[in-house]
């Protein structure tokens, strides 16, 4: 553990700072600390090992794209399969129900004919790599039929079935892995229970006639005096009934993951006098460390029934529990119903954000390649999104130059700073999109912010570091590109309170209260403590600061 580093600026020199200085540019760290970083990556760039060595220790802020069933291990749930007493069909690769158990002591799954206990794959080397292999893409050839798109999306069919009470568990997982590569916030989507939601979305139907109504997208429409009609039918329907069982599945799998870890509290509080828990040896902080917001994913590949049913109790949970903090459509963006739907879907949210204009949105949009869909297809989605589903980040967007006018796109979303989660290997695995066809140089040169995600880790078998390493190798970005995508990760988390910068994806000047000082000090002045705890935001951007501060100053 390194020693716990003191405030640079003795106090009694904060008293004779003028206010024109307390507005002035902090140095994060010496420019001679950050000149030797520099130095340290460019050589490290030349090895992968290395690079990886270095990139594994540099603070990287949030992982803001990351969807908790697919940043789970194969391995982890062959675990949770035998302690639910699931079944394994050998042929199919697949987890199944259990027919009924023995009256042992130890009670064992009964399965159906052909299939084996969960249990008694540990003992079938083979079986058990098939299945590590049936969960996720290691190993994956491409053969007749089933392409890499196909294979990953089959993955979460095939891992079912095991029990919501693992949750807590698989946050500590994430969280765990997370701390290992000196990340400290994750916004996690997840799906909590909406079963009742959508009962009484089919029992309630869909407005009749809107099927005819066509826009100029050729796009399916509805209106929004249809929407405010449904809406409150569903409310009158008992839809908020189901919103105390999702906070409560939430507030459970949280407890879980403290249980877990031992933590004493879990990292919700806003007082950033960095604690020595929060010091990183090793360039690593401890899982507890790790703060964990929720965004609410809506299964948009579904009848608009159901998905405005569920959207709808997504911005009720996210209007009511701090822990959700935005919401998010999810499943692939080429499904029937996610396409031909799409615009009927984002005239939702164009609704529902009138409603609950409070709440974020975070929407997967240009998830798309050429030949996936027909060419119409890669012409709207993300200015959609943006215009009409008033998405504050956009999860993807790999197909921003089929888009209709993508300069003008461009500029829009510099301009209103709306950032784009980039998943590299996500977008290489499932839509085969190599670097000389990635848009992230594009992003970059529009001055569109842009932070690396995960997506799908587990599935994926990477990490955050894996994502950094393949910005910097495949795209030649330097040390200070990839410390303002951590410093982006950050700025457009869904974490409340202002920012800890002056200006949007500025990060030169910080908020007078915190200018009296080094940037992370460990020690805020009065005035910045005092600023940070009104802002979860800007506390954890302080800390990345810290972060910064230390990792740079112990480097070789």
């Amino acid at each position: 553990m390194l020693p716990r580093i003191q405030s640079f600026v003795p106090a009694i020199l904060f008293c004779l700072v003028t206010a024109a200085a307390q507005a002035a540019t902090p140095k994060t760290s010496t420019a001679r600390q950050e000149q030797r970083a520099t130095l340290a990556f460019n050589t490290a760039k030349k090895n992968p090992l290395q690079l990886r060595a270095f990139l594994v220790r540099m603070p990287k802020g949030a992982d803001l794209h990351m969807h908790l069933s697919g940043a789970i291990f194969a391995e982890t749930f062959l675990k949770d399969a035998a302690a639910d007493l699931l079944c394994v069909n050998p042929n199919t690769l697949s987890f199944t129900k259990n027919v009924g158990t023995t009256r042992s002591l130890a009670p064992q799954p009964v399965c159906s004919n052909g299939d084996v206990r969960a249990e008694s794959v540990f003992a079938d080397q083979h079986l058990y790599d098939a299945l590590v292999d049936s969960f996720s893409m290691r190993s994956f050839i491409p053969s007749a039929g089933i392409s890499a798109h196909d294979h990953f999306f089959s993955t979460f069919d095939r891992f079912g079935g095991i029990h919501k009470s693992h949750t807590g568990e698989w946050l500590n997982e994430v969280a765990t892995r997370a701390a290992a590569q000196n990340e400290q916030y994750l916004e996690i989507m997840e799906t909590p229970t909406f079963s009742n939601a959508a009962k009484l979305g089919y029992a309630l139907g869909w407005p009749t006639g809107t099927s005819l109504l066509v826009g100029t997208t050729g796009q399916k429409e509805v209106t929004p005096e249809q929407l405010a009609k449904l809406r409150d039918a569903l409310l009158a329907g008992g839809l908020r009934d189901e919103v105390a069982t999702d906070r409560k599945e939430l507030a459970d799998a949280e407890a879980k993951r403290s249980a877990i870890e031992n933590c004493p509290t879990m990292p919700q509080q806003t007082n950033v006098s960095i604690p020595s828990g929060d010091s990183i040896g090793e360039g690593h902080s401890t899982s507890c460390s790790v703060k964990i917001r929720f965004i609410y994913q809506v299964l948009r590949a579904f009848p608009p029934q159901q998905v405005f049913a569920q959207t709808l109790l997504g911005f009720e949970l996210a209007s009511q529990d701090p822990d959700v903090v935005g919401i998010n459509f999810v499943q692939p963006e080429d499904a029937f119903y996610s396409m031909s739907e799409y615009h009927r879907q984002m005239q939702m949210l164009d609704y529902l954000h009138t409603i609950y204009p409070r709440v974020h949105i975070t929407l997967h949009a240009g998830e798309l390649a050429p030949g996936l869909v027909p060419p119409a297809g890669l012409r709207f989605h993300i200015r959609e999104a943006v215009e009409l589903g008033h998405a504050e980040r956009i999860g993807h967007g790999a197909d921003i130059m089929y888009e209709d006018n993508p300069k003008a796109l461009l500029n829009e979303m510099a301009d209103h700073h709306i950032m784009v989660e980039i998943n590299l290997t996500s977008n290489d695995v499932i839509l085969g999109i190599d670097p000389a066809h990635h848009p992230l140089p594009i992003y970059l040169a529009a001055h569109v912010p842009v932070a690396v995600s995960t997506d799908d880790e587990g599935v994926s078998r990477i990490d955050l570091t894996n994502e950094y390493i393949r910005a910097a190798r495949d795209f030649n970005l330097s040390y200070a590109d990839l410390k303002n995508m951590a410093r982006t990760s950050l700025e457009h988390s869904f974490l409340p309170g202002p920012s800890l910068w002056r200006q949007p994806d500025s990060f030169t000047r910080t908020n007078p209260a915190c200018g009296a000082q080094p940037l992370g000090a460990e020690k805020p002045t009065t005035k910045c403590q005092a600023f940070l705890q009104s802002s979860e935001k800007a506390a954890e951007q302080w800390k990345l600061e810290h972060r910064y501060q230390l990792f740079e100053s112990t480097l070789p």
